[in-house]
């Protein structure tokens, strides 16, 4: 059954003959697709009455409010008949008496990209955009992302769960120095710490701790950092990332001027290649559809590591999915408007 749509409406086989045609233009499983499939696939259809959820209550309500903005206003610009809606300010009532077709989930962190408003989305019957409740609520979950990733068999950092009572002797003598030290259901790197000596596990741990009360103790992968944006059934592009600092954190992506975002990412065609196809199957392992983000490290010798996924990724100016799309031909605009097709078929 399609995601808001009950068989009796409608809607029903219109959005069954949208999936049909849509599987003609996207293989299962492609990396990659020419500027011309992905400006094709790109459909201006009266929407009707778009919410965009954003702000919220999580550490990441500053960033929500950015990109559910740029969200709104490309919307706006497309003829959408779209509108700001913060979950924060107003209740599930109000959400239910707007009476939306369908919602852009412009929502980070906890509350909004961990399957607490798709489901209480599902229960309104109104479609939304992205993953599904189990594949969100899985992806914002670290530690049983990787549990099931160790499972199926995709590389990822060797980790430890941290009690309060931890022996950081434990820790440095199964994972090495320098580690990361992050919460497990946090995103943005919010509480995340690059600890390269003993002495400053404790600090790292209690910064955490101030988000989550599961933390993790992360393997430090030293190479490069990578994206892989994930768009319908397609990997797009990678992006290589390149900071001055420590690594990838909230300032670099969202505030610092002088991060490199490298797309082409001059790794081998046989590298971006494998990476891409990893990234789709990380990606559905989770239950995760329609977009989201992959991040990993690719060490000295080109072995990748899987870190996490985001079910919502950025949409600002600093956001990296915007930018994959951008370099296969795909501008901001078209983006929304392609997530917002997924939405209605799926």
């Amino acid at each position: 059954m399609r995601r808001g749509f009950g068989s009796g409406s409608p809607n029903y086989w219109g959005a069954l003959m949208a999936d049909y045609c849509m599987a003609a233009k996207f293989s299962s499983g492609s990396v990659g697709l020419g500027n011309s499939q992905v400006r094709d696939a790109v459909v201006q259809r009266d929407y009707g009455k778009v919410g965009v959820l954003m702000g919220g209550k999580s550490a990441e309500r500053e960033i929500s409010l950015k990109s559910g903005s740029a969200v709104l206003a490309a919307l706006i610009r497309r003829g959408v008949n779209a509108h700001a809606f913060d979950p924060s300010q107003h209740g599930l009532n109000e959400l239910a008496a707007l009476k939306f077709d369908r919602v852009f989930i412009a929502l980070h962190g906890r509350f909004g990209e961990d399957g607490t408003i798709q489901g209480a989305l599902e229960w309104l019957g109104i479609p939304y955009s992205g993953s599904g409740v189990m594949a969100s609520a899985i992806a914002m979950d670290k530690w049983r992302t990787k549990l099931i990733w160790q499972a199926a068999g995709i590389p990822t950092p060797r980790f430890l769960l941290l009690a309060p009572d931890f022996s950081f002797d434990a820790v440095t003598e199964y994972l090495g120095l320098p580690v990361v030290v992050k919460p497990g259901r946090e995103g943005s790197s919010i509480g995340v710490s690059k600890v390269s000596t003993i002495q400053e596990l404790k600090q790292a741990y209690e910064l955490a701790s101030r988000y989550d009360d599961i933390i993790l103790a992360e393997q430090f992968i030293s190479g490069s950092e990578l994206t892989a944006a994930v768009l319908g059934d397609s990997a797009l592009p990678l992006i290589r990332l390149e900071t001055p600092r420590e690594f990838y954190d909230y300032d670099a992506k969202y505030f610092a001027n002088n991060t490199r975002y490298l797309c082409p990412s001059g790794l081998s065609a046989t590298t971006e290649k494998s990476v891409q196809e990893l990234a789709l199957r990380a990606f559905r392992l989770l239950g995760c559809k329609d977009w989201g983000r992959c991040d990993v490290m690719l060490d000295k010798d080109s072995n990748p590591y899987f870190l996490e996924v985001n079910t919502v990724p950025g949409m600002t100016d600093h956001s990296l999915v915007p930018m994959a799309a951008k370099a296969q031909g795909l501008d901001f605009d078209d983006l929304v408007l392609r997530i917002m097709e997924l939405a209605y078929v799926g």
